[in-house]
């Protein structure tokens, strides 16, 4: 009998296996819905969302949600949530505006103060959350509402303009064509990446979220942990106060309205689970421009902004729901 010919077998993968690959890694369904995103609303406003200079202008309008929702990220990871993101971004920029026009004078630059008056309150949410074992939910809630307070006590209401030109360029400048706050999305999205996925505190954190009891058993300082990612999310959310008040040139009581719940919207979407202990940077980033691509699509078709808060509203309720049933 002839020996029968063996066809050799076809190199690479096909499209189908393509779309497993893809559907099966952490951040492909993320992808693929960025992807149905584009198509959808993109049909929707005739084209205008796929312009260059909207591109440009969602990654910008994504930065300030970005900075605050990486922050967001390292709570969620230990299983704990930080309310006070808005406020606390509010009650910083509040603070630089009136160092900066004089209203309260003290010895250092205004954005350091900023950013140490940030850190200061995430440092105080941690140290109720970790040493007097307080719920997140409600330490984080209350000092949202006193920041809230405490920026109308400042400002008195009123809009605090007339500040130096560098708070312009600040949120408005660019280097090499790119946009501080885009650049300083990236930078913060970087280092966090590195922090969590390279060091030993990153390992801490995840370890700490998916079991703080076999984490302590293991020697892992479960309440240092948890006191430095409030810190983080304190951090993050004055810089996302300083890119704010960049943006707009001045302080207002209307900036930072829904800010905890963009991040918060950002991080569930990205594949964080609030359960904590799994999810990663890239997907936040990911979840950050989903969210980013829904709200500039919305105002490009002119829906109202109480359908937008529902839309929002409604994509943490489904995430939220999704990952409760994939634990399960």
């Amino acid at each position: 009998m002839a020996e029968i010919e063996k066809r050799p077998k076809p190199s690479g993968i096909t499209v189908r296996e393509a779309l497993r690959r893809l559907i099966r890694h952490e951040n492909g369904v993320l992808v693929i819905v960025v992807l149905a995103l584009v198509a959808v609303l993109g049909g929707r406003t005739g084209g205008m969302m796929l312009t260059r200079d909207n591109a440009m202008n969602i990654v910008l309008q994504s930065s300030t949600r970005g900075v605050a929702a990486v922050g967001q990220a390292f709570v969620i990871l230990t299983a704990g949530i930080d309310l006070s993101v808005g406020g606390l971004a509010l009650m910083a920029m509040t603070l630089g505006a009136s160092i900066m026009t004089g209203t309260i004078a003290l010895p250092i630059g205004p954005l350091a103060i900023m950013l140490l008056f940030g850190a200061a309150m995430g440092a105080l949410n941690g140290l109720s959350v970790s040493r007097i074992g307080m719920p997140a939910l409600i330490v984080t809630l209350a000092m949202w509402q006193i920041m809230q307070g405490g920026a109308f006590q400042i400002s008195k209401g009123a809009t605090i303009a007339s500040l130096p030109s560098f708070v312009s360029f600040l949120g408005a400048g660019r280097i090499a064509g790119t946009p501080i706050p885009v650049i300083i999305f990236v930078v913060v999205g970087v280092v966090a990446y590195l922090v969590l996925h390279h060091t030993t505190f990153g390992r801490s954190v995840y370890a700490v979220g998916g079991n703080p009891v076999s984490a302590w058993l293991s020697g892992i300082k479960v309440k240092n942990t948890l006191f430095w990612v409030y810190v983080i999310s304190g951090f993050t959310a004055a810089l996302a106060g300083m890119i704010i008040m960049g943006r707009i040139a001045c302080a207002s009581m209307a900036a930072a309205i829904g800010l905890e719940l963009d991040s918060i919207a950002s991080v569930c979407v990205g594949g964080i689970s609030l359960m904590g202990g799994r999810g990663t940077i890239i997907g936040v980033i990911i979840g950050v421009m989903i969210i980013g691509l829904i709200n500039n699509g919305m105002n490009m078709m002119g829906t109202h902004s109480s359908i937008q808060i529902m839309v929002k509203g409604l994509i943490i309720f489904t995430a939220v729901a999704v990952d409760y049933l994939r634990r399960r």
